[in-house]
């Protein structure tokens, strides 16, 4: 196995393993969610359905094919970047389902937005039309950034 397949085959897993585990406790407290002041610019439910499924895919995408064409430093960089922000975007998830740590979930999607800026150079820097398709990504992370900052200080 080259070091580029063992590249690809990381990247997918981690994505599924953020697919996965990012809604592992997101219905765990609905009633308490929906008790909540919720920020002015909340996007309506059906957004998200929506965006998901399109972050997850095209992290993917973008993945394998900076794994598939990249220099080594680039490629590794880009999975630790990675990895920095899927464990942030899950942490957020936990610390605001589960012990309802709103400052601390806060904290956590803006260093996955962070992380991610950083994925999102290394991507321009060597899959120029592939990172295109990253920027509703980061502009998703920045928005539940905001949001959840949001809902911090309401509740």
């Amino acid at each position: 196995m080259t070091w580029r397949t063992l590249a690809v085959v990381v990247v997918i897993a981690v994505v599924i393993a953020y697919a996965v585990l990012s809604g592992v406790w997101v219905s765990s407290s609905n009633s308490w969610y929906q008790s909540l002041n919720r920020p002015s610019f909340q996007p309506p439910n059906w957004l998200f359905g929506l965006i998901w499924p399109y972050n997850f895919i095209v992290l993917a995408t973008a993945g394998v094919q900076v794994m598939l064409r990249a220099k080594p430093m680039i490629a590794s960089l880009w999975i630790l970047l990675l990895i920095a922000s899927v464990t942030s975007a899950i942490a957020w998830s936990y610390y605001f389902y589960v012990p309802h740590n709103l400052e601390i979930a806060s904290y956590a999607l803006i260093a996955a937005a962070l992380f991610t800026f950083g994925i999102l150079i290394l991507t321009f820097m060597s899959q120029l039309v592939i990172a295109w398709f990253l920027l509703p990504y980061q502009a998703w992370l920045i928005i539940a950034s905001a949001l959840s900052y949001g809902y911090w200080q309401l509740n």
